[in-house]
């Protein structure tokens, strides 16, 4: 099973959490109480190794965030779709968008232009190896903050109309 579907059983708002903007506080809020590493997380939920003392804290972990919606007066689900719907807007208003449009596409052609270098002709056999590696990733993860700047962060969930 999914350990984010077993997590949804455990702790909705949790789950609900961790497809959102504050995904990170959330893995970290997880980690904390189970005490694991958070990029062992979700390892450690789908092996089914929780004691009965951490699904305890898990629960106390949920009733915390649900006491975060009543007191802040959000919900988490609605940040997700918050989330999607501010970058949308703003593709909308125009004015300063022009200008980010352009940059952009600069960002977008400089990355697709030097993957498309490296893999059609190579680098300079005097630059290591790992200093290309690490200027190409680099690139890509700018696209993907660049796309989810203009699509939002979090895909929408199935059945949800985009």
């Amino acid at each position: 099973m999914d350990w984010l579907a077993t997590l949804e059983k455990l702790a909705p708002t949790v789950a609900t959490a961790m497809g959102g903007p504050l995904a990170g506080a959330a893995v970290n809020a997880l980690s904390n109480m189970l005490g694991v590493d958070p990029q062992k997380v979700p390892s450690y939920i789908s092996s089914a190794q929780l004691t009965p003392e951490q699904l305890s804290k898990i629960k106390e972990l949920e009733l915390s965030y649900q006491n975060d919606e009543k007191e802040r007066g959000f919900k988490y689900t609605e940040l997700v779709y918050k989330d999607r719907e501010s970058a949308r807007n703003s593709n909308v208003a125009g004015g300063v968008q022009n200008k980010l449009f352009y940059l952009t596409l600069l960002l977008l052609g400089l990355t697709l232009g030097s993957e498309g270098w490296v893999l059609f002709h190579g680098y300079p056999p005097e630059i290591p190896e790992i200093i290309v590696g690490r200027v190409l990733g680099l690139l890509d993860s700018i696209a993907l903050t660049v796309l989810a700047y203009w699509f939002g962060a979090s895909p929408p969930k199935q059945g949800e109309q985009h």
